[in-house]
């Protein structure tokens, strides 16, 4: 049988929690915003009751509590010790500069204190929540997230899982860019051979034939994902035994349009073959910058 989730999101205001909380109610959790703290037990009581043995309840959490906010740890701590509830508690995060650009548009004043400067506000929020941040299974930056992507994200984190295996999901990227800011693992594949140096390749990306021809034809790239392949064999499984849903590996190189294109690619295709669910997804390849 299937133990419950019990989905605990809190974090900073602006910083999406309520986008979060609205894509777990399309895979079918039952959700509540801004449940008082006092509620938390009576409420997943409640959910036990209606939905069964594997019932699937989320819930908001933050600073619109009030005082009885600094109780958290300890309810938390509690609710914890229960063996057959799948407990998790995200922490939303961004930015500054993010939320106070957030507040500005939506025009809403900060909810800790509509009297006081946004930054301020945020600066004290942070402070306040710092003891419960401590505690998150899972620190979400979403100063990068448009709505609509925040929403793609959290879904494809809880989609249904299969028996045996998390989700993965691939990233190549440019270093030039930035590193992704959801990466669990990070591989630099700037000392593979260049495509962009190859006039009739330059325009192409590491997932057309000319290029793969070219990054096959190297002894580095084949020794690189064997010893990658490997590692990640070994690792997953480990993941998977700790209870993580999913994990996030970017690739990268100096502007992420050929060579960590095609590694990713490569990793997808054997992690495909060994019944892993996988997300493959480029993020600056179309890049000309």
């Amino acid at each position: 049988m299937q133990s419950s989730s019990f989905i605990i999101i809190t974090g900073l205001s602006g910083s999406g929690k309520g986008t979060f909380l609205r894509a777990l109610e399309d895979r079918g959790f039952f959700c509540v915003d801004n449940l008082p703290l006092g509620l938390l037990g009576k409420f997943y009581e409640l959910a036990l009751k209606s939905e069964g043995q594997t019932a699937k309840a989320a819930m908001v959490i933050d600073v619109r509590e009030g005082q009885t906010l600094s109780e958290f740890p300890a309810v938390y701590d509690e609710l914890k010790k229960n063996q057959a509830l799948q407990m998790s508690l995200w922490f939303l995060e961004a930015s500054d500069a993010v939320l106070v650009r957030r507040f500005s548009e939506t025009r809403r004043p900060h909810p800790l204190d509509p009297h006081r400067p946004v930054l301020e506000a945020i600066a004290l929020e942070r402070d306040l929540l710092a003891p419960i941040r401590a505690l998150a299974d899972h620190v979400l930056d979403t100063s990068q997230f448009t709505i609509h992507e925040l929403r793609q994200h959290a879904v494809s984190v809880f989609e249904e899982r299969s028996e045996q295996h998390l989700l993965v999901s691939l990233v190549s990227f440019g270093f030039k860019y930035g590193v992704p800011i959801d990466s669990d693992l990070v591989f630099d594949v700037r000392f593979l051979p260049n495509p962009n140096f190859v006039p009739h390749l330059k325009a192409h990306t590491g997932a057309d034939p000319s290029v793969m021809e070219y990054m096959n034809s190297h002894d580095a790239t084949h020794k690189f994902l064997d010893h990658v392949d490997n590692f990640i064999d070994f690792l997953l499984p480990q993941y998977e035994k700790e209870g993580k849903s999913y994990v996030t590996i970017s690739i990268g190189c100096t502007g992420g349009r050929h060579r960590s294109v095609f590694i990713a690619n490569s990793i997808g295709k054997h992690l495909e073959e060994q019944k892993y669910r996988i997300k493959v997804s480029h993020r600056d390849s179309e890049k000309k910058g």
